[in-house]
């Protein structure tokens, strides 16, 4: 299969939110009364306040995820000198084909491009193949910067020196 990575349109937002929330609600990953079903939805947010791209086979949206540059609104735990992404997301349809690694590698050279030193990120504890796939692709942890939004909720954090 032939994607291409590029940024996600104004057309496609709603589009985008709902693969974002049946990505992570198929994998049990929204939480009862945390909202972050509605923070998932909010592609239009996310393209407004930090860049969101999507992975498109040339009809379908296959993945998505949201590049955090400084300012960004959704910057959680990045510096200055370094890139972040957050809310990565495969369809169901497309899982298993490598596109979480290639919107992975994609965060790493826009980092590299725009000149940053390391790309972060933070993923909730039990998403554990997406831990795996971050470990191949030589994240290691930084427990220091490990965090928690609400009760119950923690989130560790990885980084990749460049």
């Amino acid at each position: 299969m032939t994607t291409d990575i590029r940024p996600a349109r104004p057309d496609e937002y709603a589009a985008v939110g709902e693969l974002t929330v049946e990505a992570y609600a198929s994998d049990g990953f929204i939480p009862a009364g945390s909202g972050l079903g509605d923070t998932l939805r909010a592609a239009a947010d996310r393209a407004e306040r930090a860049e969101l791209w999507v992975a498109t086979d040339g009809t379908d949206l296959l993945g998505t995820v949201t590049y955090c540059r400084p300012g960004s609104f959704y910057r959680e735990i990045a510096r200055d000198d370094e890139g972040e992404f957050r809310m990565l997301a495969v369809s169901g349809k497309a899982r298993g084909q490598g596109l979480g690694t290639a919107l992975t590698v994609h965060c790493i050279n826009r980092s590299r491009e725009l000149g940053y030193r390391r790309l972060v990120m933070s993923s909730a504890d039990y998403m554990l193949p997406a831990h795996r796939m971050y470990q191949r692709l030589g994240f290691t942890r930084i427990p220091d910067r490990d965090w928690s939004p609400r009760p119950g909720v923690a989130l560790i954090a990885f980084a990749l020196d460049l």
